[in-house]
């Protein structure tokens, strides 16, 4: 699930971001690519509107997704959001 262009944070208007709101793929269909076609749909249609970055969010943890996103090329910020760490990535 994608979203495009939206107020990041209400006290700061201006700043409004695209990126990839939720992933998830069946365990028994994870490996496959489904994940990596998702996140460069996201990336390029992100591209197309005019963005020059996407970002997602992922809880920290052992268990979570953070080795899947930082070897897809997204960096973390050091920013948070309700407890998530963000992530982002160049569409170019």
């Amino acid at each position: 699930m994608g979203f495009f262009d939206i107020v990041w944070d209400p006290a700061q208007p201006d700043d409004r971001r695209s990126g990839l709101w939720r992933l998830n793929i069946a365990a028994e269909h994870q490996g496959r690519g489904y994940g990596r076609f998702a996140v460069q749909a996201v990336r390029d249609e992100a591209r197309r509107r005019g963005h020059d970055r996407v970002y997602t969010t992922w809880e920290p943890g052992p268990d979570g997704p953070e080795r899947f996103y930082l070897k897809l090329g997204f960096q973390l910020t050091g920013e948070t959001s309700e407890d998530e760490v963000v992530g982002v990535h160049s569409t170019h």
